[in-house]
């Protein structure tokens, strides 16, 4: 499982020309999942996203996580992220789930991170062509990878 953090003063996603969610400062999360993933991938990220220190302190370091701010999230699904460029100049997406995989996990990260951190997570719509808007703050970009926890 594959996430991608951006820390942001604001996000929203827009379908079909309306506002489908939309969030303040906090995180938004870009979730790309592949066959391989399990419960224990899901636990982990959670953990690590609810904990990450990447939000500023009184003295301007970042120093605090997500709850310890009160922060909100939006999780995005992203089947691009095991996009493999490997060969030619198309990309392969053959490693991303495919739906019937995936939205089960997407909906069991999405409760799991709610529990968590203890707050509402909003969402984009598994599988719509979504329009996602940020205001990166910093900006502030962190890749995690459930595979390769570096």
């Amino acid at each position: 499982m594959r996430a991608v953090l951006q820390r942001v003063s604001e996000a929203s996603v827009t379908i079909n020309g309306e506002v489908n969610s939309w969030i303040n400062y906090g995180l938004l999360i870009l979730l790309g999942i592949e066959d391989a993933d399990t419960a224990d991938d899901i636990e982990w990220l959670c953990n690590k996203i609810s904990r990450m220190r990447i939000f500023d302190d009184e003295a301007g370091v970042m120093n605090r996580s997500v709850v310890d701010i009160s922060g909100d999230l939006l999780v995005v699904s992203q089947f691009t992220l095991y996009a493999s460029t490997k060969k030619g100049n198309r990309p392969s997406y053959i490693k991303a789930s495919k739906p019937d995989f995936a939205i089960p996990m997407y909906k069991a990260f999405v409760k799991q991170l709610e529990r968590t951190t203890g707050h509402n997570v909003k969402t984009g719509e598994f599988g719509a062509d979504m329009k996602v808007q940020l205001l990166n703050d910093g900006p502030v970009t962190i890749l995690l990878d459930s595979k390769n926890k570096e």
